[in-house]
């Protein structure tokens, strides 16, 4: 005899999943603005970025611009990894 499959969870969108793995509509907006507050802190981290290694360049040191386009570099890693999260978290 075989054992019986247990029904799929439903979720609150209507969806029905194997792993029940959803996120009701609060707890979503909470994570959205989670992940809003971290891109803001990201974004402000760059603007600095910007601004300390124009003022270096400006100052005669041109050997900062490698680190700070790879720190940029980092922080694009970051936002696009957030906003990769975020498309997977509604879809």
């Amino acid at each position: 005899m075989s054992t019986p499959t247990p029904p799929p969870e439903h979720t609150a969108s209507g969806r029905t999943t194997a792993q029940g793995a959803r996120f009701s509509r609060a707890q979503r907006m909470t994570i959205v603005n989670g992940i809003l507050a971290i891109v803001v802190l990201i974004v402000i981290l760059q603007l600095w970025l910007l601004t300390a290694s124009m003022n270096a360049m400006l100052g005669g040191d041109h050997g900062v611009a490698v680190p700070a386009a790879l720190a940029s570099l980092v922080c694009l890693g970051l936002n696009a990894g957030l906003l990769w999260y975020l498309y997977r978290l509604d879809g």
